[in-house]
């Protein structure tokens, strides 16, 4: 099996902060307070691991079913992890994107998205994107509408849509797709998350709650990857070989 390089985007949901603030006797708030701490470790590790893009997912459209209160706590993480590390971000010439739907975000939110992505906006030495208030099925759908939109204008028409043209309408358009999508807490599932960009991606999950995620976890996220042959649907070379 030949080895896999790279991978240059990976995507990790970040989960497990109420269970570690369980474990503690801690609020769930706790958790999430440490889960910035992660991020931050884990945004700073990925340019030195080979890393281009990350993309994390922060809040999810289904996550406004919990208690207020940790919805409030969540949204106010966003505005604390900007504040506290734009200046660094800036420096160290990462762009910032946030995606997700911006409908039902209070304005001081949405001035905190803005002000990072303008801030950052000709960063190109890394790329974080942040799905925030975002779903897959809602992207995709989102998508569906701004192209229908486009024929109901007559900008476009239906026999143009394909594949391609259908990516540029995603939110994650500026991106390539994740080559490596990681889930920490040892749950094996996507819950929602890119689930258009994921079709080749490879899945590791990794049996550590997110607050306690550094680099040596991604590193060994890495590892497993590049221990794997992406196939995309083809045949794996050592079948090729034999049938040759």
């Amino acid at each position: 099996m030949t080895p896999t390089d790279g991978p240059l985007h990976v995507a990790i949901i970040m989960d497990g902060n109420g269970r570690w603030a369980k474990q503690r006797g801690l609020p769930r708030t706790f958790g999430h307070r440490e889960g910035v701490k992660a991020l931050k470790r884990t945004v700073a590790a990925a340019p030195d691991l080979g890393v281009t893009a990350l993309t994390v997912f922060g809040f999810s459209t289904e996550n406004w079913r919990r208690p207020m209160a940790e919805v409030s706590e969540l949204m106010s993480l966003l505005k604390v992890y900007v504040e506290s590390d734009l200046d660094r971000l800036v420096r160290e010439n990462v762009r910032v994107r946030v995606i997700g739907r911006r409908t039902g975000l209070k304005p001081d939110i949405v001035e905190v998205i803005d002000r990072a992505e303008a801030r950052t906006a000709h960063n190109s030495r890394f790329l974080l994107q942040v799905a925030f208030n975002y779903g897959g099925r809602a992207d995709i759908a989102d998508a569906a509408r701004r192209f229908a939109e486009e024929v109901e204008q007559g900008r476009a028409k239906a026999a143009d849509l394909d594949e391609a043209l259908f990516e540029q309408h995603l939110s994650t358009a500026d991106a390539p797709p994740p080559d490596l999508i990681v889930r920490t807490s040892g749950e094996q599932r996507i819950s929602n998350f890119l689930l258009w960009e994921c079709a080749y991606a490879e899945l590791v999950f990794q049996d550590v709650y997110w607050p306690d995620y550094g680099p040596e976890h991604l590193k060994a996220a890495i590892a497993e990857y590049r221990a794997r042959e992406r196939r995309y649907g083809g045949a794996a070379s050592d079948d090729v070989l034999a049938a040759g």
